[in-house]
């Protein structure tokens, strides 16, 4: 699998499955060099709000698939050739997509809402507080107020919102203390998950872990913010995936909503700066490769904690950046 795919999964993000998508089709040769990518256009036709298209088009540009251009939105160029930017109407036969296939997934409605809900509330609370309106939320998303309410519902029992009787829902803010309070959950809990899970971790499916580590290494400054979410997934989802206490499961989860800020921070900025990351997870791995997992465990907790540190940095940082375009169903708070 390439460096830069991130692993699909029930869990996966709408985005994520919008740019495979499109990534498919580019390197397959169905998209022509030269074809113009706008965002309206393609949120009809994956049939979803323009948030998810932006966050593709965007992991597409990192990986050097598509250029930016004089004109409104993006140009197909794998090549590097600088073919003349072609408009012509997106469609199904344009993306190589057979007239039935599925663009995204077959999951239903209400975790495709959830998922894209998740994405949004995530991208906006290192801003601050706001207000998130259900009635809002359902005419943008197409859906049925019910339909918003249960995926709110769940995103409340993830700590990604709260709501007071007869009250709106509210998000955020991601506070320093919540940062702080979040890392000191998954210093205690996600070693012990690791021990528990690494007998359950092949030696190829670790051996291919490295290497992401790696070749995200050799990149430096250029590596892609999609690499830097898969190797983050390698270790803190998939390593983690064979704990079987799932009370303790849904803990870890809930406490990693802090590791949306270094992806928030690299759309706002362009760039990423994960060197130590990258050491620290190389660490781990070749610890569990070498089969001393207790050291593995002990170097995720220290990896953590050098983590909480600079998460808290990055946190700063976000306070004196632009807050990105509002959709219509969330209202910033005072």
């Amino acid at each position: 699998m390439p460096a830069a795919t991130v692993p699909e999964d029930r869990s996966a993000s709408r985005y994520e499955m919008i740019r495979n998508t499109l990534r498919d089709a580019i390197v397959a040769g169905h998209a022509a060099p030269g074809l113009v990518l706008v965002e309206a256009p393609l949120a009809q036709l994956f049939g979803t709000s323009r948030v998810p298209v932006r966050q593709a088009l965007q992991l597409l540009h990192e990986e050097g698939l598509i250029r930016r251009f004089d004109g409104r939105g993006y140009v197909i160029d794998a090549a590097g050739e600088h073919s003349p930017p072609q408009r012509l109407p997106l469609t199904r036969q344009l993306l190589g997509l057979e007239p039935r296939q599925e663009l995204i997934d077959t999951r239903a409605l209400g975790e495709r809402i959830h998922d894209e809900l998740a994405s949004c509330v995530t991208a906006f609370m290192v801003f601050g507080h706001y207000r998130l309106d259900e009635q809002r939320a359902a005419e943008a998303l197409n859906v049925s107020r019910n339909v918003v309410r249960e995926a709110l519902m769940r995103l409340r029992d993830r700590g990604l919102v709260e709501k007071e009787p007869y009250a709106q829902w509210l998000a955020g803010p991601l506070t320093a203390q919540a940062v702080t309070e979040d890392y000191e959950l998954r210093a205690l809990l996600e070693p012990d998950a690791l021990r528990q899970s690494a007998g359950l971790l092949s030696r190829e499916v670790l051996q291919a872990m490295l290497e992401r580590v790696v070749t995200a290494q050799a990149a430096g400054s250029a590596v892609s913010r999609a690499a830097i979410e898969h190797v983050e997934h390698d270790l803190h989802v998939t390593c983690l995936a064979g704990l079987r206490n799932g009370r303790m499961a849904a803990v870890i989860r809930q406490s990693q909503i802090p590791m949306n800020i270094g992806r928030v921070l690299h759309q706002a900025l362009g760039a990423s700066n994960d060197e130590a990351m990258l050491v620290e997870h190389r660490l781990v791995l070749e610890s569990l490769l070498y089969g001393t997992v207790e050291s593995a465990a002990l170097s995720l907790r220290e990896h953590l904690l050098r983590a909480r540190e600079r998460t808290l940095q990055r946190l700063k940082v976000m306070s004196v950046l632009p807050e990105p375009a509002l959709p219509g169903y969330l209202e910033r708070l005072a």
